[in-house]
C-alpha cells in the first residue's frame, strides 16, 4: 500500500529549512524525520533563496512586487534558454 503524500505548507517548509540553516540540522536527518527526498528538501532550498529577495522589498502592494521579481526570474531563463534571440515573427507578435 502507498504511504499518503503530505503537502507542506509554506510556513512547514521555511520551518524544515531554518531547522538546516540556522539550526545546522543534517538534511539526512531533516528528510528522515520529515519522510522527504533529499531532492525535495533541495528544491525548497532552491526556492526559497531564489523568491528571497522579494521578502526585502519595500512596496505598498508587495503581492504585484513578487510578482514583477517572478516575471523578471522568467524573462532571464527564457532569454538563456533561447540565447537572446527571437524570431522576426515572434517580434511582430505572432509566436
Amino acid at each position: 500500500m502507498r504511504k499518503k503524500r503530505h503537502n507542506y505548507t509554506p510556513e512547514e517548509k521555511v520551518s524544515i529549512l531554518r531547522r538546516h540553516l540556522v539550526e545546522h540540522v543534517a538534511v539526512s536527518d531533516l528528510c528522515d524525520e520529515y519522510h522527504l527526498q533529499p531532492r525535495i528538501f533541495y528544491v525548497w532550498q532552491k526556492q526559497f533563496f531564489e523568491n528571497g529577495a522579494a521578502t526585502f522589498i519595500r512596496d505598498s502592494r508587495p503581492q504585484k512586487r513578487v510578482e514583477e521579481v517572478k516575471i523578471q526570474q522568467l524573462e532571464a531563463k527564457f532569454t538563456e534558454f533561447t540565447g537572446g534571440k527571437l524570431g522576426e515573427s515572434s517580434r511582430e507578435g505572432r509566436l
